[in-house]
């Protein structure tokens, strides 16, 4: 796989080959040689710095994989459509072309369902998996809620700006836009700096509503944890319990007050439950290995560990 690196102010942007497109990716933490690698595959309409305040939280524990999704930031954008398949290949194409054999996958919303077809599809190149506001696919999934899809419809002839807001604002949870709304400005700001063609956001909205999970899920081997906030309504919180059910020895944690974007609205709480879970499995055997009930984290978030 061909690599190639362009010097910025921050760090090194690289380049992978997948077919015909580039992908771009970014390492961090390569000195500390330790540390377990994390791939983290965002979702719709996001490059890398949508991962925003979760990364120097992660950053302590792991070294990082950063994906540009095709056709978002530096990476190449495609011509025509392309499948969550595709998608997972371009992962793989980082990773080789990094020289990881085997690391973590932490994928959110569309990002999840390409971390899924990449841990069924190539279960050798994933150790431990995080699965964040995401769906397991059609046909045996819940649809987009209504909420969501009537903003889709009323947003369609409103302005760039004024459609980026109210689709920012439906990815948060009602209390996050009620009390903390530098959080929405701040969202709104990165993303009109780090603008995705309509085109490509299309033909990823396409590729996830063509993601057929069946229960496929059921072959996943990596150790795995299901994230969701109770109060996203863009992802309908009841396919992290579908996921976690389909998925052997999944452990699933839901967030009582949070929104799709639960990784902003809670880093700390985000960070610290993806890394517990993932360096727990650094020694330990296969997670969930007896009969749990659901607890009460110490910030109020469920765990729901579940037995198989």
């Amino acid at each position: 796989m061909l690599a190639i690196r362009t010097k910025s102010r921050r760090s090194t942007v690289r380049y992978a080959r997948s077919g015909t497109l580039r992908i771009a990716y970014e390492l961090r933490g390569t000195m500390h040689r330790r540390r377990p690698w994390l791939v983290l595959i965002h979702g719709m309409a996001f490059d890398r710095s949508g991962w925003g305040p979760v990364l120097p939280k992660l950053g302590r524990r792991f070294r990082l994989v950063l994906v540009d999704n095709r056709g978002t930031g530096s990476s190449a954008r495609p011509t025509g459509s392309f499948t969550i398949a595709d998608m997972a290949g371009d992962v793989v194409a980082v990773l080789d072309a990094a020289g990881i054999r085997t690391a973590h996958v932490l994928g959110a919303s569309l990002g999840g369902m390409v971390a899924q077809d990449l841990a069924i599809s190539c279960p050798e190149r994933v150790d431990g998996l995080v699965l964040a506001c995401t769906t397991p696919g059609w046909p045996l999934a819940y649809p987009m809620p209504a909420a969501s899809v009537r903003l889709i419809a009323a947003t369609a002839d409103l302005t760039v700006e004024a459609s980026l807001r109210r689709h920012t604002e439906n990815a948060l949870s009602a209390r996050t836009v009620r009390h903390r709304p530098e959080l929405v400005d701040c969202l709104v700001e990165l993303q009109s700096s780090r603008p995705v063609a309509k085109e490509v956001i299309v033909a990823q909205a396409a590729a996830g509503a063509r993601y057929a999970g069946r229960r496929r899920q059921a072959r996943i081997r990596a150790r795995t944890l299901v994230l969701h906030g109770a109060a996203d309504t863009v992802v309908d919180p009841r396919n992290a319990r579908l996921l976690a059910d389909r998925i052997p020895g999944a452990r699933l944690v839901i967030f009582p007050d949070l929104g799709h974007l639960l990784f902003w609205e809670d880093p700390d709480g985000f960070a610290a439950e993806a890394a517990s879970f993932l360096l727990a499995g650094q020694d330990q055997g296969p997670a969930n290995s007896g009969t749990f009930g659901p607890d009460v984290a110490p910030a109020g978030r469920f765990r729901m560990p579940h037995a198989r």
